[in-house]
């Protein structure tokens, strides 16, 4: 409902598009683009249960903390597994938006992106948490629809249009015409199953335990989904399950390739079963403009070359595919009017403090 003292807190108040993932949030203030990029880590106190550091600082706790304390993700497979410390992380990411601000300003006006496959809890869980944490209102987009609208994919055309947005805990698959979903796929694979498979890899072939973030480098620096024009190699770090002694063993990228082939195949599969049920015309439309490849995971070497071959279809990378999913949201609210359609769920409920 409109009235002059809800314009002026429009008019004045901070608007925030959040990407609220996995392993990473991403904040997109209106006017300013994107000014938080940090890990989605939170380290607290196991007894009071008190959040001591939040994002980046949250991380490099990881595995070096002492026994008092334990550093969380409080987001599993893109839903929040734990509303606490959720609500504390949203709470830093907006006051720190804030604070960038040069004068005070009231309580902004806040888009979260949600994976397309979430249950009406998870949205309302996310909803609540966000406005706990000091929104004004809160409302909800789904991840691929912003992902689309941040890699600049024109949605609300006839001409069918196709993202692929690999986060760190989920995949999203969409096909769009006429600004809505035609199809969709969310699957619960994505950058951290694919930490996971290296992880046991390494376990099973070379009785080695190692980390997660001896994991993830592994895979930025050495891993891939299709044959490398020049194969690499890495040195993993850990210890030896055997002797319990530290160890170092040097493995190559044909070895991560294989690691990592049971997630890219199931990824493989979400798109190809979109696919399958996409009617004729929009095919014809997507063999034209192809699919894009959004989210981080999209990052991994070699994956457009797969999901080509495997698909018969040109693949494409969008621009800085790690923020588009931030940049969708933060694009809503600056052309609220025209796509405030693309938000679900529970906008209609959004509170006004």
């Amino acid at each position: 409902m409109f009235t002059p003292l809800n314009w002026l807190l429009g008019l004045f108040s901070l608007d925030i598009g959040i990407d609220l993932g996995t392993a990473n949030t991403l904040v997109n203030v209106r006017g300013r683009g994107i000014v938080i990029n940090e890990p989605s880590w939170v380290a607290i106190e196991k007894r009071s249960r008190k959040a001591l550091a939040i994002g980046a600082e949250a991380r490099q706790m990881v595995g070096r903390t002492p026994a008092n304390i334990i550093a969380i993700r409080p987001l599993r497979d893109g839903v929040i597994s734990d509303f606490e410390i959720t609500q504390a992380m949203l709470e830093y990411f907006i006051g720190k938006a804030h604070e960038q601000s040069l004068v005070p300003l009231p309580r902004p006006r806040v888009v979260v992106g949600i994976p397309s496959g979430v249950t009406e809890v998870e949205k309302r869980a996310v909803y609540d948490a966000t406005i706990s944490a000091g929104a004004r209102e809160a409302f909800l987009i789904e991840e691929p629809m912003a992902a689309a609208i941040g890699a600049g994919l024109p949605i609300t055309e006839s001409h069918g249009s196709m993202v692929v947005d690999i986060g760190g805990g989920t995949t999203e698959v969409a096909i769009f015409s006429l600004g809505g979903i035609v199809i969709s796929r969310s699957i619960r694979v994505a950058g951290d199953e694919m930490d996971e498979d290296v992880i046991q890899y390494m376990r099973t072939k070379y009785n080695l335990l190692i980390g997660e973030r001896m994991a993830e480098r592994a895979k930025l620096e050495a891993g891939s989904a299709y044959p490398l024009p020049e194969e690499r190699r890495i040195t993993m770090r850990g210890r030896n399950l055997i002797t319990g002694l530290p160890e170092a063993v040097d493995v190559s990228s044909i070895e991560l390739r294989e690691a990592l082939s049971s997630s890219v195949q199931i990824i493989l599969d979400a798109i190809k079963d979109a696919l399958d049920e996409t009617p004729p015309e929009l095919i014809s439309d997507l063999m034209e403009s192809g699919i894009c490849m959004a989210g981080g995971g999209s990052l991994l070497a070699g994956l457009q070359e797969r999901v080509s071959e495997e698909v018969n279809m040109r693949v494409w990378l969008a621009d800085d595919p790690m923020t588009c999913v931030a940049r969708g949201a933060g694009r809503v609210l600056e052309d609220y009017d025209n796509l405030r359609a693309m938000l679900v769920g529970l906008e209609r409920g959004s509170t006004r403090h």
